[in-house]
């Protein structure tokens, strides 16, 4: 017997973290992301990365952000400083 009239809201604290790398930078700052559990997920850009022009490039190492009704979609909420490789940028040389 199912219970009626009783709901259960998930809060904003009921969200994944997990730290990844960008794989792959998709059209319109969507991003393809291998997280630690080597699973492949879709991110976008968080508000407040976009409003202050936080660039992402391949190979960066961020933290996405993952609801349990789609793990397959997330939101990337912070990029590493440390995470870029070499590769990605011709500039630096060791």
């Amino acid at each position: 017997m199912a219970l009626k009239g009783i709901w259960y809201y998930m809060a904003k604290e009921d969200q994944i973290e997990m730290d990844g790398t960008v794989i792959d930078v998709l059209p319109n700052t969507m991003f393809r992301v291998q997280l630690e559990n080597d699973h492949v997920v879709i991110a976008h850009i968080s508000g407040k990365m976009r409003k202050n022009y936080i660039r992402i490039l391949k190979g960066d190492k961020v933290t996405v952000q993952l609801t349990p009704y789609d793990l397959t979609k997330g939101r990337i909420t912070f990029r590493s400083r440390d995470g870029k490789t070499t590769e990605n940028n011709p500039e630096k040389t060791e």
